[in-house]
């Protein structure tokens, strides 16, 4: 039948070449024996217009064509949830961070705000929107050329197929602590506290050739940082002999890491450097030294912001998974309890 024949023509269009014949030979099969089926059925022979309704039923000829091909991926359902959660983790810890610094500066920021915006609601959306596109584009195609690459490669190697569940990471418990980090972290905050306290204003450095005075305010940072020292050791140091997380030391967790930020915030904009005096440069260039160093210090504000409130929002979650875990603990000692009663 001519209809036929065309149809399996157009299928042919779209077919491998080293599979053309044996595909179309299967694909005559197939079209034949429902029509046979049709005919016995109704005890004639069926019209073109029949014919037309079971090849409309199977399908455009590029689509049939696609499913008796190999599938063919740019990134596989091997790899895919991979690719997923690497995508995930590029829209959060570098796109989340890049729009919020933009925030800080615009809000933070006079001089960044008008010169991006012109001041307005509408000019700073403007001058976000281009941008984030583009980044997320580069971004977001990068990871998904490393994927295709990775794609392949796995095809020919089958790297992914070859594993050893022997070599599979042991159960980890969230709320466990590595004491390998308390003694970093009890090591670390001692020796930044012996540092600190030895710190005094003016700072002299190389034998009085460089003279760095602090403002004032500068006391309430140092004896801040001190007391934030003393309890991050104090922390560390319960971690290193229970190492796991309770709600009780998350919390202290959180605190200090809040104060910290605060502070760190605080000396961003509080000018902390009230001048440097250096034996061999002349005083006016001095001052624009202190200023440029004071100035960048604050334009840094934004991004303590941005580190402070993700910090924070680890230390929250670690304070909610240490209560559900407290929870857990508790219902399983309960139920014991009611077990050995009955």
């Amino acid at each position: 039948m001519e209809l036929l024949d065309r149809y399996f023509q157009a299928v042919r269009f779209w077919l491998p070449k080293t599979q053309k014949q044996d595909i179309i030979a299967e694909l005559s099969e197939d079209i034949c024996s429902q029509i046979e089926e049709k005919e016995t059925e109704l005890g004639r022979k069926l019209k073109e217009g029949e014919v037309e309704a079971i090849l409309k039923r199977l399908g455009r000829p590029v689509l049939v064509a696609g499913r008796y091909s190999p599938q063919q991926y740019l990134i596989g359902p091997l790899l895919f949830p991979i690719y997923r959660f690497v995508l995930r983790l590029v829209a959060l810890f570098y796109l989340v961070p890049w729009v919020l610094v933009w925030i800080g500066f615009m809000t933070f920021d006079p001089a960044y705000r008008v010169r991006h915006s012109g001041g307005s609601l509408i000019g700073a959306l403007a001058a976000l929107w281009g941008p984030f596109w583009l980044t997320a584009f580069f971004a977001f195609g990068a990871v998904t050329i490393i994927f295709a690459v990775l794609e392949r490669a796995q095809t020919k190697s089958r790297f992914m197929e070859n594993w050893d569940p022997g070599k599979l990471p042991a159960v980890r418990d969230p709320n466990q602590i590595s004491r390998a980090s308390s003694i970093f972290e009890l090591a670390a905050g001692t020796v930044f506290l012996v540092w600190w306290i030895g710190l005094r204003s003016p700072i002299v450095l190389g034998q009085s050739a460089v003279r760095i005075t602090l403002a004032p305010v500068w006391q309430y940072f140092f004896w801040g940082y001190v007391s934030l020292a003393l309890a991050t050791i104090a922390t560390s140091g319960a971690n290193l002999f229970r190492p796991y997380w309770t709600r009780a030391r998350a919390s202290v967790r959180l605190a200090t890491d809040v104060i910290g930020a605060a502070l760190f915030c605080w000396l961003c904009k509080s000018a902390i450097l009230a001048g440097i005096s250096v034996a061999t440069v002349a005083p006016a260039k001095t001052v624009e030294i202190t200023d440029a160093i004071n100035l960048w210090m604050s334009r840094g504000f934004p991004i303590a912001v941005v580190v402070g409130i993700v910090t924070a929002a680890f230390d929250v979650r670690r304070i909610v998974r240490a209560k559900t875990t407290d929870i857990r603990l508790a219902r399983g000692v309960a139920e014991a309890g009611d077990l050995h009663q009955q």
